[in-house]
């Protein structure tokens, strides 16, 4: 199975609820960059983290992601079964995109697409005055996360993760993507249980069951072990929202 794949796998969908949500500053940011018409396009939307949300202000949003088993979920969660939301399984480089949308949004799934292919499609789908935002969370770890990290790497088949923020940069610098404006919040306190924690990282693509297969149990003991020897029950850490807004070129 290959890591995006993954987000195919009902397991996975049901634990995307334990991810920390963004942070209202990003929620506040993308609705205030909505312009006519006010419909939306939200790429790779996962159980509709962001199309959700954006209801308060569109008229219409289109959630594209290629998982049916994370479309079903979102469908169940708040916002999920307004008429307005239109969910639609498939991948944005080969979907119907009925714009002119008067704002694309992506959390975290750009580096998904096959950009040759999407990025064309979404720059003609936006109206003359619109842009496209790229959304993420990072997170601020605790003392914790050197020995947390160690294991996690120990386990993933990827040795680096690029964030979004290094990733849209990467994308601005190429020519393919004009960056007109950022925004990077201050961390937001949030916690969760240590089975939550866990449950959060089952539900990213090179730490899913599915993925670690007879190495998840003993995965999920040496992550336990890391937090019982900093004595937490509960997992605390900052929750960073990035934002990049421009244009595909």
């Amino acid at each position: 199975m290959s890591l995006g794949a993954v987000f195919s796998d009902r397991e996975v969908a049901r634990l995307y609820r334990n991810r920390a949500p963004y942070p209202s500053e990003v929620l506040a940011t993308l609705r205030g960059l909505l312009v006519v018409p006010r419909t939306i396009l939200d790429v790779g939307t996962g159980t509709g983290a962001l199309a959700r949300p954006m209801l308060d202000v569109a008229e219409r949003v289109d959630a594209v992601d290629p998982s049916a088993a994370m479309i079903q979920v979102g469908r169940l969660l708040p916002g999920g079964a307004d008429s307005r939301l239109r969910w639609i399984v498939g991948r944005a480089e080969d979907v119907s995109l009925p714009g002119p949308y008067g704002l694309i949004t992506a959390g975290a799934s750009l580096h998904w697409l096959d950009l040759d292919v999407a990025l064309p499609r979404l720059r003609d789908a936006l109206a003359p005055n619109a842009v496209m935002a790229v959304a993420d969370a990072e997170i601020v770890h605790g003392s914790y996360w050197a020995e947390l990290l160690a294991v996690i790497r120990a386990h993933s088949e990827v040795e680096h993760h690029t964030e979004t923020a290094e990733f849209m940069e990467e994308l601005d610098a190429s020519g393919r993507f004009a960056i007109q404006g950022r925004l990077r919040t201050e961390p937001v306190p949030f916690e969760q249980s240590v089975d939550e924690y866990l449950a959060m990282l089952h539900s990213t693509s090179t730490l899913a069951r599915v993925r670690l297969g007879d190495r998840a149990d003993r995965f999920d003991s040496e992550v336990r072990g890391v937090f019982a020897r900093h004595g937490l029950d509960q997992v605390r850490f900052g929750v960073v929202g990035v934002v990049a807004w421009g244009r595909p070129t």
